[in-house]
């Protein structure tokens, strides 16, 4: 079993997690990896509280876990810096407050 570089599993994770993310199913296809490896990954990201969207729907479908993770992990930011995070997940503000 190779090892993944970080800077690939990054770039995978990225697509997984962009505003219209690619399908796990997809994705192992594209990246010749398998569905099993990449649906740990997600769950990992779950585990260490990271937002992860349970589905391709929209924030507001998303489990109140995963609001909750993306509400801790914006408390800090100042308006400039959610609005920067906002843009870079595909969101308004007005869904992540």
């Amino acid at each position: 079993m190779s090892r993944i570089p970080k800077a690939r599993k990054d770039a995978i994770l990225s697509k997984m997690l962009a505003p219209y993310p690619v399908s796990i199913r997809q994705l192992a296809l594209q990246e010749n990896l398998s569905e099993a490896t990449l649906y740990n990954w997600r769950n990992q990201l779950r585990q260490e509280g990271r937002p992860v969207p349970e589905h391709h729907r929209g924030p507001e479908y998303w489990s109140a876990q995963t609001r909750f993770a993306m509400v801790i992990e914006t408390i800090a930011m100042s308006e400039i810096e959610l609005s920067e995070y906002c843009r870079a997940k595909g969101l308004f503000p007005e869904q992540v407050k």
